[in-house]
């Protein structure tokens, strides 16, 4: 079978004949093909290496980052032409909750960059550690231990305040104009960091939180789990997944690859 790709003035054509795969392209452009489908990507400037940093905090809907958005993130990275690694602060967890009984068991302490690392498959540093020189673009997954751990929304909506850590380098990364990625209640956390600026972003349907980030001054936007939200002013990227608390799996897989996808594609 022969596969061909128009874009711009480039053509390519991809020959698929039994396990052996060839094809002819512009040095401008990286093509990826994934069983039937074939995606083609602008190469970045100069063939740099794209980086993108995943800020994680924990692992838990209820205390930390939300597992299958985390994991959503990472897939959904590992389908473009991108490296990626996952940060996450180094320090213990606001509380932790029984995601069975989803009752908090007050004695118990735990670490987020321990947790995370779960998640992470132990592939993970602390947030102290994070460079922004060194990436393109930041994500930040989901799950309530955003709001309790890499800022205080939880308990202070939009009074609250976002981990030192973190508040320098998103600002890092705003003012060198690199991507940002918010899932679930994580737009909460770029709203305060950036009190005042007038982003656009989603945390799904109007609520609570929704209201609380219009009192710092930025413009929710309803959105579906499927879907996305790009602030094409300030390349603030916002997905609603688990804020629908009941939407179905395939939707939030959707609407996170397609946050980031877009990403990427501002890198």
């Amino acid at each position: 079978m022969t596969l061909c790709v128009n874009f711009k003035d480039v053509t390519c054509s991809l020959f698929k004949n039994n396990n052996a795969n060839s094809c002819n392209i512009s040095d401008y452009y990286h093509l990826q093909t994934m069983g039937d489908q074939t995606k083609i990507f602008k190469r970045r400037k100069y063939m740099s290496k794209t980086n993108i940093a995943v800020v994680l905090c924990g692992s838990g809907y209820k205390d930390g980052s939300e597992i299958r958005e985390s994991v959503a993130t990472l897939w959904a990275l590992s389908q473009n032409p991108v490296e990626f690694q996952c940060f996450a602060p180094d320090v213990t967890q606001a509380d932790v909750i029984n995601c069975l009984t989803g009752q908090p068991t007050p004695n118990e302490k735990r670490n987020l960059l321990v947790e995370a690392a779960r998640i992470a498959r132990g592939k993970i540093k602390p947030l102290s550690q994070l460079d922004p020189a060194h990436f393109q673009a930041i994500i930040l997954p989901g799950g309530f231990g955003v709001a309790k751990n890499l800022c205080t929304f939880a308990k202070e909506g939009s009074n609250g305040s976002v981990l030192p850590d973190l508040q320098k380098h998103l600002e890092t990364f705003y003012l060198s104009k690199k991507p940002i990625g918010a899932i679930c209640i994580a737009p909460a956390a770029v709203a305060l960091a950036f009190k005042g600026k007038g982003f656009s972003l989603t945390v799904g349907q109007t609520c609570e939180a929704s209201q609380e980030i219009e009192k710092l001054g930025h413009k929710h936007v309803v959105c579906k789990a499927n879907e996305y939200h790009l602030d094409t002013n300030h390349h603030i990227v916002t997905t609603p997944a688990y804020m629908y608390d009941d939407a179905p799996l395939h939707e939030i897989f959707t609407g996170i690859q397609k946050l980031v996808n877009e990403v990427c594609d501002l890198t």
